[in-house]
């Protein structure tokens, strides 16, 4: 064995197994791949934020103006008085973290299937074991299961993404209380309600959130329009909030971060007009959907809409050719089979995407969808 074979044998087994998360080169393309906003600040406030950043002492690390964004946070989203706030470099970090402070020996992570892939990516890099309970054929909780699952594993960490990547829906809300209820009933364990997409979509978790201690709130601002910034937080009961926020690095959200966030919550009206025009999009999107006889779209409180095709690869790569970039999803799990999902985008990129789609699904549906 070579010196370098051997020196892989450094690292874990399990990370030598696993395969590094991949972005599509998007360079060239109509964009509808990754849940992003589509829109960029108006001109006037792209040259104040300039302004803004411009005058960030890079020279110096992180430090009060950190607390700004907690108050600006705090206010955006309401969060209740008695409730602590964790910042993470995007959700990404937050689910992370969770798994860095609850990784006990023996501990269990779960979440339903099909699902934000990393729940159960971070779980097993910190090794925790990762339990995944299969959504129903038409992608709603399979109560019964989750509450059975539950009780055999004991989870310390209880995923519920509402609404759900990559399926959209927002599940049933007697479904969530069950399996809050269930988890609080084992005296042990945190419910993590992660809600994303929160800006898109009918309702929030939020009023709700004061009656479970052992819940967790958690958003992000990348789809309000800051995928670029990374910034995620999470709310909930604080001496919990406070275990995550002792395994957070303490310069993890960079000032150039934290005064565009800050400068992006001052201008909060425009994002909020932003995710109107992608709400009204989307439904001219399911709607144009419902007519292609090669395409069953399921209901959306995303920016996202997942599509079963004939060919979720034939589709994908025949929109590619036409300069339009999507998410293949069909592999992330069975019940996705031939299923592929579109961001919402501008309008002129929705535009383009429904006239390509209106030659590429002309054949009639074959393969089952709920």
């Amino acid at each position: 064995m070579s010196t370098s074979d051997t020196l892989l044998n450094t690292f874990r087994a399990d990370v030598r197994a696993m395969h590094a998360y991949h972005v599509q080169d998007a360079a060239g393309y109509i964009k509808l791949d990754a849940m992003e906003n589509p829109f960029t600040l108006p001109p006037a406030l792209q040259d104040e934020l300039g302004q803004r950043l411009g005058q960030v002492a890079l020279n110096r690390y992180p430090g009060a103006r950190q607390q700004d964004l907690h108050a600006a946070l705090r206010r955006h989203a309401h969060v209740p008085a008695d409730c602590g706030l964790v910042l993470g470099n995007g959700s990404d970090e937050l689910i992370s973290l969770l798994s860095v402070a609850c990784a006990q020996p023996g501990a269990v992570a779960l979440a339903p299937l099909p699902g934000f892939v990393m729940y159960e990516a971070f779980a097993k890099q910190n090794g925790l074991r990762f339990v995944g309970v299969p959504l129903t054929a038409d992608f709603e909780l399979d109560t019964p299961a989750m509450l059975a699952a539950i009780r055999e594993h004991r989870p310390v960490l209880t995923y519920i993404a509402y609404p759900n990547n990559p399926t959209a829906n927002l599940w049933d809300d007697d479904a969530i209380e069950q399996i809050v209820q269930a988890v609080g009933a084992n005296g042990v364990g945190l419910v993590i309600i992660d809600e994303a997409y929160q800006p898109f979509a009918s309702k929030s978790y939020l009023d709700r959130l004061t009656r479970h201690p052992h819940v967790l709130l958690m958003r992000t601002l990348s789809k309000f329009g800051l995928a670029g910034v990374r910034l995620g937080y999470m709310m909930g009961r604080a001496d919990l909030i406070e275990q995550v926020e002792k395994v957070r690095p303490p310069y993890n959200i960079s000032v150039l971060n934290t005064e565009a966030a800050l400068f992006a919550l001052e201008h909060a009206d425009e994002f909020a007009r932003q995710a109107e025009v992608i709400k009204a999009e989307r439904e001219r999107l399911l709607a144009f959907l419902a007519t292609l006889p090669g395409a069953h779209a399921y209901p959306s409180q995303a920016n996202m809409i997942l599509v079963r095709v004939n060919d979720a690869a034939a589709t994908f790569a025949a929109l590619k050719s036409r300069g339009i970039l999507i998410k293949n999803v069909s592999g992330l799990h069975q019940l996705l089979a031939n299923c592929v999902r579109l961001t919402v985008g501008l309008p002129s990129e929705n535009d383009a995407l429904m006239a390509a789609l209106a030659e590429i699904l002309r054949e009639p549906l074959n393969c089952p969808a709920a």
